[in-house]
């Protein structure tokens, strides 16, 4: 059944995890907004959940200002180290700063549906957060194994959803919208393998972030044979390590220009 001629399609958002490269997901939200296109539901997983509540709690302008702003220095400046052997780092600088951005909002509370989807270490299974306090719910989401300490919440003991399930296309499966929009931070690599080069040891972080990709990429690639987002807009897992958060700009401008190319190529009843 074709679209009335002026209405704007309405969209469920799955953003997917792949730490600093979640930054395009905020170039994807400008761009499918001014595509004409209404987001009335988000589910995220990670940073996803972070663009993604940042956005549903109408302060994702100010969070991408912040972001912008920050350059290596800052970013490691964020990180501080824990000594109780759950994590290496605690994270609470950079979550304060966050909780200061965001607030103490409750998710049943924001204007569009929302998700976050975390990991339940003891049940070993997914979580969804759809109601309760939003930053929690992004907090959990975003509690990376070994890299950020674990997050209790409602006697659970959450780490980052991207464990099980980084593209969380599942929950946005029952929502009342026109179309699923699925956004991949672990597609395809876009710079070819220099094997001419010797092979050079990654550190611990390259180490991590290489390991999280296959993990991740792995669980991706199955979510999307189980189910098929109506759009697919896919970031090359070689954009960007998943802790080089002062790429800001440039992850922003590489999701605006991959989803302008995905919604060029849209049917005009779609558009």
């Amino acid at each position: 059944m074709s679209q009335p001629k002026h209405r704007r399609p309405k969209i469920a958002l799955v953003l997917g995890s792949g730490g600093a490269r979640g930054l395009a997901h905020i170039g994807v939200i400008e761009e499918l907004e001014r595509h004409g296109m209404e987001i009335t539901y988000i589910s995220g997983c990670s940073m996803g959940s972070l663009v993604g509540g940042m956005y549903a709690a109408g302060k994702l302008d100010v969070y991408t200002k912040w972001a912008r702003s920050l350059e290596r220095k800052d970013v490691f400046g964020l990180l501080d180290f824990s000594f109780d052997f759950r994590g290496l780092f605690k994270g609470d600088r950079i979550f304060d700063t966050l909780k200061e951005m965001v607030g103490d909002r409750e998710i049943d509370d924001l204007n569009i549906g929302y998700t976050a989807v975390a990991t339940d270490l003891q049940e070993q299974r997914e979580v969804w957060l759809s109601s309760g306090s939003l930053f929690d719910a992004m907090r959990a989401s975003m509690a990376i194994p070994t890299i950020l300490t674990p997050w209790v919440y409602q006697d659970r003991l959450l780490v980052d959803g991207g464990l099980l399930n980084p593209l969380p296309i599942a929950p946005a499966l029952n929502q009342h919208t026109d179309l699923i929009v699925a956004v991949n931070l672990n597609a395809r690599r876009e710079k070819p393998d220099n094997r001419e080069s010797p092979l050079k040891p990654p550190g611990i972080f390259d180490l991590v972030s290489m390991s999280l990709d296959t993990m991740q990429g792995a669980i991706g690639r199955l979510k999307l044979a189980a189910y098929s987002p109506d759009i697919l807009i896919d970031i090359p897992r070689d954009a960007c390590a998943f802790y080089e958060f002062y790429r800001a700009t440039e992850m922003i401008e590489l999701g605006r220009r991959r989803a302008r190319s995905v919604l060029k190529a849209l049917p005009s009843a779609q558009s």
